[in-house]
């Protein structure tokens, strides 16, 4: 009996290959697209709650760490020849050049907040583990529908081997900021009627 089962062989890309696409205008202007693990995907639409959220991470990261670090909002980060994803927040070591001249990579990066209002399995699970396998070391999901944010620590190349997940009235601290105490409320958007 003959094996009609086949596997796909993927043609995987690379970060060079991805900016030549761009640059060549392949993607259309209005679509949002991200290279991980030499794939291109579709990013979701954020609707009003992940747009709410990203917006008060970003404040609350910029008041608490002016001139410590660098609070990048959805703009890329290279995490390795295959992967350039566009973290909700990256916060990233201050570079005299502002990243001029290249995107942030693994080294240069202290901590990787996703957003998930729709995106919670992606982002915990395959954004995770790219993120894991390229060394960041500080990875949390704001789930706004759970209304909790999961911790990623302790970064292999197979998959963080720490995951805490914090509820909404938690307190939680950079790995890199252990003087700052972030309260998972003051980054989710404001339920209807509080």
């Amino acid at each position: 009996m003959q094996n009609t089962e086949t596997t796909l062989k993927l043609r995987l890309w690379t970060v060079e290959e991805y900016h030549r696409m761009a640059d060549a205008g392949i993607f259309g202007a209005d679509e949002r697209v991200e290279l991980l693990e030499g794939k291109i995907i579709w990013m979701i639409a954020k609707g009003t709650a992940h747009r709410s959220a990203v917006g008060r991470i970003d404040r609350l990261l910029q008041n608490s760490l002016t001139n410590r670090a660098l609070i990048c909002v959805q703009d890329p980060v290279k995490l390795n020849e295959r992967s350039e994803p566009e973290p909700d927040i990256a916060v990233v070591k201050v570079d005299p050049l502002d990243y001029a001249d290249h995107h942030p990579s693994p080294s240069e990066v202290y901590l990787i907040i996703e957003v998930a209002d729709s995106s919670l399995k992606l982002d915990c699970e395959t954004k995770g583990k790219a993120y894991s396998k390229a060394g960041i070391i500080d990875y949390w999901v704001l789930d706004v529908i759970g209304r909790q944010l999961h911790v990623f620590r302790q970064p292999t190349e197979d998959g963080y081997q720490s995951e805490v997940i914090v509820e909404e009235d938690g307190i939680i601290s950079p790995l890199q900021f252990p003087d700052l105490s972030i309260a998972v409320l003051e980054m989710l958007p404001p339920l209807r009627g509080t």
